[in-house]
């Protein structure tokens, strides 16, 4: 009796640690293709996960930070996806390569023109940024994804460190250091970006199955913190028996 008892608690316990590590990796997240160096240029990531069983993913909006303006945003062709650059006018205008710009990227919205990201799949959606600014760390891009049921996730909640991560995080973009010599691309390294997105998007799918190195990774380290609890119980048990005879 006691045996089952102590294998059963060890078993809730690894239930448990596997439920709270399921909604970590599930949210939308921004990567850069290499490195997002400050004062570069960078072709960055964002990563959406269907999160639903019964409902896809047609529409994406990510909004850019005000504080840190992007004069330069290029979305890569997304088999599937229409693509919408919305900017506005900046209060102060920034300066690039010499030239004046009065104008920043506010969001970008994809939209599904066909079936969307269907459970059990992501999709990542590339976009070349530029010039990243010198003066912070990182970028935080709101983003809202909505489901073909209407639902609407907000992804909103800015990250603050030493905290615990909420609920809804925003996606983050960590910026590495300048490269030294370096500030901003030029108009041929530009190109070069261009026609590796256009070689890359030509090999792209709708929809990717889930990154199943992360999730292998995940599962292995749970399943041997579950295996860990039995062990202890299995010792404790073995003990209590000692001691008994």
């Amino acid at each position: 009796m006691k045996a089952s008892r102590i294998a059963a608690a060890g078993v809730l316990a690894g239930s448990a640690v596997l439920a709270l590590s399921v909604p970590a990796f599930a949210h939308v997240s921004v990567q850069p293709e290499g490195t997002a160096a400050k004062g570069g240029y960078a072709v960055v990531d964002f990563k959406v996960p269907n999160e639903r069983d019964d409902a896809s993913t047609t529409k994406l909006e990510v909004s850019f930070p005000t504080d840190h303006p992007l004069a330069s945003v290029m979305p890569e062709a997304v088999p599937g996806w229409k693509a919408e650059v919305t900017k506005a006018t900046l209060d102060k205008p920034l300066e690039m390569h010499g030239k004046k710009i009065t104008e920043a990227v506010t969001k970008v919205t994809w939209t599904a023109e066909g079936k969307g990201i269907q459970p059990g799949f992501f999709q990542k959606f590339p976009l070349s940024v530029g010039t990243l600014p010198e003066d912070t760390d990182e970028l935080v891009f709101k983003a809202i994804q909505t489901y073909s049921n209407k639902e609407v996730v907000r992804w909103i909640e800015v990250p603050q460190e030493g905290q615990d991560e909420p609920e809804n995080p925003a996606p983050v973009l960590a910026l590495s250091a300048a490269e030294e010599g370096h500030h901003g691309s030029s108009s041929s390294d530009q190109a070069s970006d261009s026609d590796e997105s256009e070689a890359a998007a030509a090999k792209t799918d709708a929809a990717e199955p889930a990154d199943s190195s992360d999730t292998t990774a995940r599962v292995l380290g749970i399943v041997g913190i579950v295996v860990g609890a039995l062990g202890v119980a299995y010792g404790v048990l073995a003990g209590r028996r000692r001691t008994d005879a």
